[in-house]
């Protein structure tokens, strides 16, 4: 009898790979690029400064151990913000609104998950391509894991919706301030330029991940068993609903409440750069308008929210674990030489290889450095003059970095996001990759083939720098 390979648990493959980042401490020789302080205060690396420290810092294996813990505290802000939405939307579903929704959206969709699968990814797609939503997302998973159950789909498919548009949303975004506009600003090209081709693939690439959740969806649905999450546990188990309340006055003001605290936090985010404590705030507000409408008392209120607190701690567990990756390489000492080596190769490529070369190098190197902003300020000003001495443009030096640092952004582990969106949905690492690897590959195949066409058009030469 053929023996079944046990899939490890989400938390022992992140301390795996934390284990090998530590390892790699030990054998990638360390070294540092010079680094220059911008206008804006945040720091960019010169290029063609590096060199190896003349003093090797090695780390013991009490630092290992000593940085699961700073990796927690590291990633606080992105914890309790799990929490508080966790919290507050384990309140508006005691208020029934949560299930009313459900009802709602299923008398609109109940026939037609197709529409409804578009319809999420290309509004989430549009809106992180726009203004750089993410974590903004989180409160939405549970509602559509609901939505999916009544709909007789799994978690995995309100998973791809999501996860899905944002990570297309910001792979092909027109003008994401913490992204494009950041590289473009290091790459020294104009704001905003080169819009017309970003504009142009968006709805292409949209289409690509809508495929490939919906073949997964008519999958599931012609044959349960097919399910990724099978006999996993959903976070809404035993709490599935035949009678949906009807959307009352109550439920529409908390509900106005909740577009109100979402359309807030993204003015704040776009005009205040507030970011997770302030979207905190706010859920927490919309948490204290949500108890007064919905008539629940104090002691009811508490008890809700400290159950959906409760639900969210293995959650909170994978995204501080998840940092500690990027945490051990920069104790460590090697990121600089990791860029610095995959760097190297690219100019030794013809410029359509290279530019594909730049998109997987700014693929693997998210890995490491999840930021996207930080990604930039650290890889951009060693692609741009690279890309300059191969014939690769800036405007494709910049195509490549975005590519590479979105559609990888919907897979890789150390995205506190992501883990914050399948830990909320209860959809295990391992299954998600599954579903996702094949998604991956269809997007890279596809920004390939722009990328080389990119170079072939001349793309971005009117904004060259000389």
């Amino acid at each position: 009898m053929k023996k079944e390979i046990k899939i490890p648990h989400t938390l022992i493959l992140l301390l795996g790979m934390m284990l090998v980042a530590y390892l790699a401490t030990w054998v990638v020789p360390q070294g540092f690029f010079e680094t220059v302080t911008l206008e804006n205060g945040r720091e960019a690396v010169v290029a063609n400064t590096y060199s190896v420290a003349e003093e090797q810092t090695r780390l013991t294996p009490f630092d290992f151990l000593i940085a699961i813990p700073r990796a927690l505290a590291a990633a606080q802000d992105i914890i309790f913000f799990v929490f508080i939405v966790g919290g507050v939307l384990s309140i508006a579903r005691a208020t029934g609104t949560i299930d009313a929704l459900i009802g709602r959206l299923l008398e609109r969709f109940g026939k037609k998950p197709h529409m409804l699968i578009f319809m999420v990814i290309f509004v989430f797609a549009l809106a992180s391509g726009a203004i750089g939503t993410a974590g903004e997302y989180i409160p939405f998973v549970l509602i559509l894991v609901g939505l999916c159950k009544a709909m007789r789909l799994d978690a995995m498919t309100a998973v791809g919706m999501v996860i899905t548009g944002y990570g297309i949303g910001y792979g092909v975004s027109a003008f994401n301030p913490f992204t494009v506009m950041v590289a473009q600003q290091i790459a020294d090209v104009p704001l905003y330029s080169g819009i017309e081709l970003r504009l142009a693939i968006f709805v292409p690439f949209v289409l690509v991940g809508f495929h490939h959740v919906w073949k997964y969806t008519r999958m599931v649905q012609a044959d349960p068993s097919k399910s990724y999450v099978k006999g996993l546990a959903c976070p809404l188990e035993g709490q599935e609903q035949h009678d949906y309340p009807q959307l009352n006055i109550r439920h529409k003001l908390i509900l106005f409440g909740l577009i109100a605290t979402i359309v807030t936090a993204v003015w704040g985010i776009s005009q205040k750069g507030w970011y997770l404590y302030e979207l905190g705030a706010m859920f927490i507000l919309w948490g204290i308008f949500t108890v007064i409408v919905g008539k629940l008392g104090a002691n009811t209120a508490a008890d809700k929210f400290i159950e959906g607190v409760q639900e969210l701690a293995t959650t909170a567990i994978l995204i501080g674990v998840a940092r500690g990756i990027a945490l051990i390489m920069e104790d460590g000492q090697i990121l600089h030489t990791l860029v610095h080596a995959m760097s190297l190769p690219l100019s030794y490529m013809g410029a359509e290889l290279a530019s594909v070369g730049m998109f997987i190098m700014q693929s693997v190197l998210n890995l490491f450095i999840p930021s996207g902003s930080g990604q930039a300020y650290v890889t951009m000003p060693l692609m741009a003059p690279v890309g300059d001495l191969i014939g690769v443009n800036r405007q494709i030096s910049v195509l490549a970095y975005q590519f590479g640092d979105g559609f990888s952004n919907m897979i890789i582990p150390t995205n506190a996001v992501l883990m914050g969106i399948i830990g909320m949905a209860g959809v295990p690492y391992s299954a998600w990759f599954r579903f996702c690897l094949p998604l991956i590959l269809k997007l890279m195949l596809t920004a390939a083939v722009v990328l080389v066409l990119a170079v072939v058009f001349d793309y971005g030469a009117g904004v060259q720098p000389i």
